[in-house]
């Protein structure tokens, strides 16, 4: 079931609502049961065949870490900790075999020239993001950070449906209070329209904006494998659009996560924060996919070593972090590529800096307006690039496009323009800009989609700026309210919200799967 859908929108949601608030009148056990069972079905309605393997996910890690526990419990540090290896190798396994099984295989046959199958495995939705909150979950277990092994709290911990599919990860110590809250179980009108508003904003990122720049995307990727020559417009512009579509349809996706839960009375962690507007790419992983990052870091990164051990171990532990972070994305070489080339790039960000600190520069002290547009501006290209990789079907698509977007296949405006531009054409064709014969796959529709996406993304208030007033999610940086936007219960905010809703439902006919989906 999709969030953007009439039937998660006007049944799903409506039920999961009001059956919530029923039974906590009753008793909150009920209550969280509904919801946890709420959430099973939202899970089941895409491959009712899986939720028997998420229910024995769940099982399992439960009775581990009761076992983990217990063996904390009793001071036996040998059998606490061959618990949580067992643990961890069984979750990872699992992933492994449904996501990666079929890719390794591949990669065999491709290097020996053998012909091995494993036959058609579908990948289970979501199974990444619950298979790493609950590794998440037993390390807390073995560190002695989770107080509280009730069974429906942890079935719901897992499954609660605003996060289940494409996150945020959560950890077990943010939600576990929340739903131990009486408050949590009455009706609160201020939760709803704060969510509502949150969740409509996110619905129109995602079926106006991400949806919107789309069509412009597959033709750009789908050109090399069809033996068309890709001019640097077309090439550049599929990327922009790319890069804008992932950013609005992720952002999308989280704004309606964050709406949906606070609806519940439960505020969900932040998970995006406006990562194009960052200065360098260490800033830029500190606002993309957060609570990935922050996994990546506290059960990867630490634990191979991170910092400890001098610089080139560091550099070392960013790669591995990196590469592994882009193997989870997908099973394909191009998101392993896409990690190594986010590595590199932390690697020479974290080389400036120590270069920085030896010249005795501060490298955390703001720079000046010009050079922070420039840095900017950097990061983004570097980030553009990398979004190439990751969205190329192969390693051809990927250099095809790179290749014309560096000039290698010429620089050729569409002839269209020429005649469009008037005299400024003409000073161009003079000063020896070729116009000419084009594939027409970006034109001046999409070249309005990207200007005026890029001016949303640089310019405009993110989410939790507009909702500030109301703490709209867990870990929100300090300061950056907006200050034109910065929503109040009002009748113009509600007739504004209303319009966003209103334009976005419209167009629910053209609905799309979210790009995380697939990972």
């Amino acid at each position: 079931m999709l969030f953007n859908s009439y039937g998660f929108i006007f049944l799903y949601l409506p039920a999961a609502l009001l059956g919530f608030f029923w039974l906590a009148r009753i008793s909150h056990a009920f209550a969280a049961g509904w919801l946890a069972l709420a959430s099973l079905f939202f899970y089941g309605y895409w491959n009712p065949a899986y939720v028997g393997l998420l229910l024995g996910s769940i099982v399992c890690n439960y009775a581990f870490g009761l076992w983990i526990a217990k063996a904390g419990v009793r001071h036996d540090a040998t059998r606490k900790k061959q618990l949580l290896v067992v643990a961890i190798a069984a979750n990872l396994l699992l992933l492994g075999y449904y996501k990666y099984a079929n890719f390794f295989v591949g990669s065999i046959n491709g290097i020996a020239g053998t012909q091995w199958s494993l036959g058609e495995i579908m990948l289970p939705l979501g199974i990444s993001f619950f298979t790493f909150t609950q590794i998440a979950y037993l390390v807390d277990t073995y560190q002695g950070k989770v107080k509280e092994y009730n069974f429906v709290h942890y079935l719901l911990f897992v499954t609660y449906f605003p996060h289940l599919i494409a996150g945020p990860v959560l950890h077990h110590r943010e939600m576990m209070p929340q739903f131990a809250l009486a408050s949590t179980y009455r009706f609160n009108y201020e939760n709803l329209s704060v969510g509502l508003t949150i969740f409509f904003i996110g619905l129109f990122k995602k079926v106006i904006l991400a949806d919107g720049l789309a069509v412009y995307v597959g033709p750009v990727f789908a050109a090399p494998a069809a033996g068309v020559e890709l001019t640097f417009i077309d090439a550049w512009g599929g990327a922009l659009c790319y890069t804008l579509q992932l950013y609005f349809d992720f952002s999308g996706y989280s704004d309606m996560a964050i709406g949906l839960s606070r609806m519940f009375g439960v505020t969900l962690p932040l998970n995006f924060h406006s990562p194009y507007k960052s200065a360098n790419i260490i800033e830029f992983w500190r606002r993309w996919h957060m609570t990935l990052s922050r996994f990546l870091r506290d059960y990867l990164y630490i634990p191979l070593g991170g910092n400890r051990y001098g610089t080139p171990r560091r550099y070392l532990n960013l790669m591995a972090t990196m590469l592994l972070g882009g193997l989870w994305h997908g099973a394909g070489w191009t998101f392993v590529i896409w990690g190594g080339l986010h590595g590199l790039y932390l690697v020479v960000n974290h080389g400036w800096h120590s270069l920085r600190r030896a010249a005795g520069q501060n490298p955390a002290k703001p720079l000046s307006k010009p050079l922070h547009m420039l840095a900017v501006l950097i990061t983004f290209l570097a980030v553009v690039a990398a979004w190439v990789v990751f969205r190329a079907d192969n390693l051809a698509t990927a250099t095809s496009l790179l290749k014309a977007m560096a000039g290698m296949n010429g620089l050729v405006l569409p002839d269209a323009w020429l005649a469009k531009w008037g005299g400024a054409g003409q000073w161009l064709a003079q000063q020896g800009v070729s116009f000419g014969a084009t594939n027409d796959l970006i034109m001046g529709g999409a070249i309005n989609w990207i200007w005026i996406s890029l001016l949303v993304v640089w310019l405009a208030p993110n989410t939790q700026q507009i909702m500030a007033s109301y703490k709209p999610a867990l870990d929100v940086p300090e300061g950056g309210k907006a200050k034109r936007l910065l929503w109040q219960p009002s009748v113009f905010s509600a007739l504004l919200v209303c319009v966003l809703g209103l334009v976005a439902i419209i167009n629910l006919n053209k609905q799309s799967v979210f790009l995380y989906f697939q990972f």
